[in-house]
């Protein structure tokens, strides 16, 4: 008999939670502990998994000094295509509403009002004064600020660093192996909450799943075409023909594995011999791509947050949205490549912005379909990128033709 993977539990929990509250009512809101437990166990998870991973990350970048320059370029590039991401999507969710049909209520949600802080405040806020303060009052920005300059730190130590290194590697490991197991507790999470949504709210609130998934979708095509294609025709010269037939198979794949991580041997493959990347510059730019670049997933916390605010009538103002580019970028690039991470960060996005963190339930039974496209748009990115910074450094050289991708 087939064993059934984690999503396909996500989807069931979250198929029988609707049914659940249907036929049950507001007395489905007895379930409602489980889905809290499962939000707490999701909000415990950010801060040590995203100073961690940051950390670690930081420094194994710092630690390319001879490559500084490719380094500059790779990492510009990934931020601002993040960002552009970020931006593409929250147009979009403005521009489509997906989540306004839903009505719903704030009654039991977790919200904090919160008034938008000027710009330098928002700038000088993002340095801590007390980085343990931070982390223990789930300060996501100040810690990534700390976790960018401890990583570096780390790397100018030397080999006073190289324990400390370790001991991250060892952190960071854990707190995938931590995440591995509260996801797999997802199915009754998303089960309660969900029933507890319908039971509460009705069945109204299903139509608007349809526009999030085309949303999502449609930002992730525009992204491609509007940054992806120049980057390849006007500055890698390289004419999308080649490039998609050289990179199917491991777009195919990030497609149904939803891990860039578990993509990237097959990535770096087709970027050497199908689209002719050095490999002195696949071996950097795409496993750096693997940490911290993620556009699809950047772009999907867009237009999640927009999803969330609009279906509970809360209006996010200009400023507001400002942070969600600048939390959703960092955040991005804090996201581990395995599946699921992403929607663990949509958390942290949420409640930066003050958005109820139960809304995580109406976006878990479809995230896996959101997953799915997102882990395509980010490998392919760092494909994209790995032939401009080829390309720029001379070391684009010719390759087989795109028929020969495996």
């Amino acid at each position: 008999m087939r064993k059934f993977k984690l999503f396909e539990w996500v989807l069931i929990g979250f198929v029988v939670g609707i049914l659940v509250g249907a036929v049950w009512g507001p007395g489905a809101v007895a379930l409602k502990p489980i889905g809290t437990l499962f939000i707490r166990l999701l909000k415990m998870l950010i801060i040590p998994l995203v100073f961690s991973t940051l950390v670690l990350g930081t420094s194994k970048i710092a630690g390319t000094g001879k490559m500084g320059r490719v380094a500059g370029k790779t990492i510009v590039y990934y931020i601002i295509t993040s960002a552009i991401a970020v931006v593409i999507g929250l147009v979009i969710a403005n521009v489509i509403r997906p989540g306004a049909g839903m009505h719903l209520d704030l009654a039991g949600a977790e919200i904090k009002k919160v008034t938008p802080p000027s710009l330098a405040d928002t700038l000088i806020n993002l340095v801590p004064t007390n980085p343990i303060g931070a982390m223990a009052q789930g300060q996501v920005l100040p810690v990534i600020v700390f976790s960018l300059f401890f990583g570096y730190a780390i790397t100018v130590a030397g080999k006073a660093g190289e324990g400390i290194r370790g001991f991250f590697e060892g952190f960071a490991e854990a707190m995938y192996k931590m995440t591995f197991w509260i996801m797999s507790f997802a199915p009754f999470g998303v089960f309660a909450l969900m029933a507890t949504a319908i039971g509460t709210h009705g069945l109204r609130i299903l139509i608007p799943y349809a526009w999030l998934i085309f949303a999502v979708y449609l930002g992730i095509f525009i992204h491609m075409m509007l940054v992806y294609t120049p980057v390849l025709t006007l500055i890698g010269k390289m004419g999308l023909r080649k490039f998609y037939g050289g990179f199917k198979t491991p777009m195919v794949f990030a497609w149904s594995t939803c891990s860039s991580s578990a993509t990237l041997p097959i990535s770096m493959e087709a970027a050497r011999e199908n689209l002719g990347v050095s490999t002195s510059i696949s071996s950097f730019v795409q496993p750096l791509g693997a940490t911290i670049n993620m556009d699809g997933t950047a772009l999907y916390q867009g237009i999640c947050a927009l999803f969330v605010a609009q279906a509970f009538g809360i209006a996010l103002g200009v400023g507001q949205q400002i942070m969600i580019v600048l939390t959703a970028v960092l955040a991005s690039i804090g996201t581990a490549g395995v599946p699921g991470a992403g929607l663990i960060m949509l958390t942290m996005v949420l409640m930066q912005v003050g958005l109820p963190v139960e809304a995580i339930a109406l976006i878990a039974g479809v995230d896996r379909i959101l997953d799915m496209a997102r882990t395509m748009c980010n490998v392919t990115g760092d494909a994209t990128a790995a032939v401009w910074v080829a390309k720029t450094e001379g070391e684009l050289v010719a390759a087989p033709a795109a028929s020969s991708s495996k």
